[in-house]
């Protein structure tokens, strides 16, 4: 007897043996028991996950002499003769050999048939997306309106390619990607029956390779069984997989931590000799460290018997959770932007050298905490509790003074002594702090007073904002001297105090007085700023419009005499 190969040898017959589709298994499963029979059926997922193998189960189930089961019988004539593959009345057709309108037209003219020996004419249509458009036309009115002995199950990796008109006349069930653990567990029971020595690091290698599909991974496996001379070793699996090897990743790490950037460039270079895909490179890095970063944190999810268990734990070891987390998002957008780059090495050595840029220095990585460190740290609500550090408020009452004549109605009221004092209290060095506790140190010059009245709505216009805008018209300030302005915003506009609009609204201050000015945010339930106060002028504005409208003798002429109507939302103050 000729040798029959492992992904068709032990290709599922029942639900039962079914690996890693449960839901589809259920849902299926259920249908039938309560003879919940629809016409048409689309199997999506990507290839080797058990489209085709579902098809001819759920075929079986509908055509088994004890009945519609969930579990036919497997010995009945329906039952061996779709395992076989020769049943008359399971008509298996390959859309991608078949895509014309003619084939299809032939194949429907033959459905109004009745089955010649089971129950139910079952059609098992694979990769459907491949169909013409003029096929799909053929088959929607069959499709829509099948005869009763008629079944359709569909099979295909790209639904989007399915028109919706033949997606909404099938239930659809989406295929997963098989996990690691259930292709390792399904490969050693195979293994262990056909009496194959195995070590499980190597079957680790495969699953990874197979990338999810479970006939990639048993036909890797009767390669390496092929390799090794009847057993499955980890070395012979590696030398097998080639490029799946993935040391260099590993030598990449330890170039970055040990600040090494000619052996960067040179591992660069030795994967740009093997045409390794430099895309592919990022990729399987961003999930390496994304492997490191799970093994600091729970080192024991860290399975025995991965063959790379010992190196995951030792960087998790030497790698800060900061850092980490650098690189992974460097390599993340490092791939996303790859195709911007002029080619991908330059691209790829681009990334690990801004990687090798952020890393921080032996020196920082050991220094002791700072205060400044530390009350960045701190919770929000640590950083108002007694036990912190403050600087004594500076009087702006001499400021007050002298721009007295200067000042905007409303500045005394807006901005009294009360006020004065800081609003985020300061360790020790001063901080610029947001509201969600971060904190970077800066140096500010000190001098003359600035020039500034404190109508910090009028300052708006002579400031180019750009994108800190928003953050601006959303702050109210609450007190200023010659070096700091404290401000507060809302509890609904806290999304506002990013990094990246306060540097920008820093910068706008800076160009503006000449020298730079340490903001300071602090979030109340209720503050004046000036989005509010033009918001409320408009509401002003816009009733007033409204009122001079609904007064104007004219407009009541018009409603009194011809019935007329105020659409309100045409009005707009002038």
């Amino acid at each position: 007897m000729s040798y029959q190969v492992l992904a068709r040898k032990w290709r599922p017959k029942s639900f039962e043996t079914l690996v890693g589709q449960d839901h589809v298994v259920r849902a299926l499963t259920n249908a039938l028991e309560q003879n919940r029979l629809h016409h048409a059926y689309l199997f999506t997922g990507t290839r080797g996950v058990g489209k085709t193998t579902v098809a001819r189960i759920l075929a079986k189930s509908l055509n088994c002499e004890k009945g519609i089961t969930a579990k036919p019988c497997g010995v009945c004539d329906a039952c061996t003769e779709i395992d076989r593959g020769r049943f008359v009345d399971l008509i298996e057709v390959d859309a991608a050999s078949n895509t014309q309108v003619d084939a299809m037209r032939d194949l429907l003219d033959n459905a109004q048939y009745a089955p010649t020996s089971g129950r139910f004419k079952v059609y098992i249509i694979d990769e459907v997306h491949m169909l013409s458009k003029s096929a799909f036309n053929a088959m929607l009115k069959t499709l829509e309106e099948p005869p009763a002995h008629v079944k359709f199950i569909l099979a295909t990796t790209d639904p989007q390619k399915v028109p919706v008109t033949v997606l909404s006349r099938c239930l659809q069930f989406n295929l997963r990607q098989m996990a690691g653990t259930s292709i390792i567990e399904h490969l050693q029971n195979i293994l262990g029956q056909e009496n194959i020595p195995f070590e499980p690091t190597a079957l680790h290698l495969i699953a990874r390779a197979a990338a999810g599909s479970m006939r990639d991974a048993l036909s890797l496996t009767d390669q390496a069984i092929a390799y090794g001379g009847q057993t499955v070793n980890e070395s012979e699996v590696r030398a097998m997989l080639g490029a799946i090897d993935q040391s260099y990743l590993y030598q990449l790490i330890n170039a970055l931590l040990a600040n090494d950037g000619a052996s960067i460039i040179a591992q660069a270079k030795s994967m740009e000799e093997r045409s390794l895909s430099f895309e592919v490179a990022l990729n399987d890095l961003a999930q390496l460290l994304h492997q490191i970063a799970v093994a600091q944190t729970v080192p024991d999810s860290i399975a025995d018997d991965l063959p790379e268990r010992n190196q995951l734990l030792d960087l998790a070891q030497r790698i800060s959770p900061e850092t980490l987390q650098l690189y992974y998002q460097i390599a993340l957008l490092g791939r996303r932007d790859i195709s911007l780059a002029p080619d991908e090495f330059a691209g790829f050595t681009m990334s690990l050298l801004r990687m090798l840029a952020f890393t921080p220095s032996e020196s920082e990585a050991k220094r002791p905490p700072t205060k400044t460190t530390i009350a960045a740290n701190l919770s929000p609500a640590s950083i108002s509790a007694p036990v912190v550090e403050t600087k004594p408020a500076m009087a702006l009452q001499p400021i007050l003074q002298a721009t007295e004549q200067q000042s905007s109605p409303g500045f005394e009221k807006n901005y009294s002594p009360q006020l004065i004092a800081p609003t985020i209290q300061e360790v020790a060095e001063p901080a610029l702090v947001s509201s969600n506790g971060d904190s970077t140190e800066q140096s500010f010059e000190t001098g003359t007073p600035i020039q500034f009245n404190g109508n910090w709505r009028g300052l708006l216009d002579q400031l180019k904002l750009g994108l800190a805008r928003n953050l601006a018209l959303n702050s109210a300030l609450l007190s200023f001297d010659e070096n700091t302005m404290r401000f507060a915003v809302q509890d609904k506009d806290k999304g506002l105090l990013s990094a990246m609009y306060q540097d920008k609204l820093s910068a706008a201050l800076q160009q503006h007085f000449g020298r730079k000015i340490r903001l300071e945010f602090s979030v109340e339930g209720s503050v004046n700023t000036p989005a509010k106060e033009v918001a409320q002028e408009k509401a002003v504005a816009q009733a007033g419009a409204e009122s001079a409208i609904e007064e104007d003798g004219f407009v009541q002429a018009l409603i009194n005499e011809f019935g007329a109507t105020i659409i309100q939302n045409s009005i707009k103050p002038i």
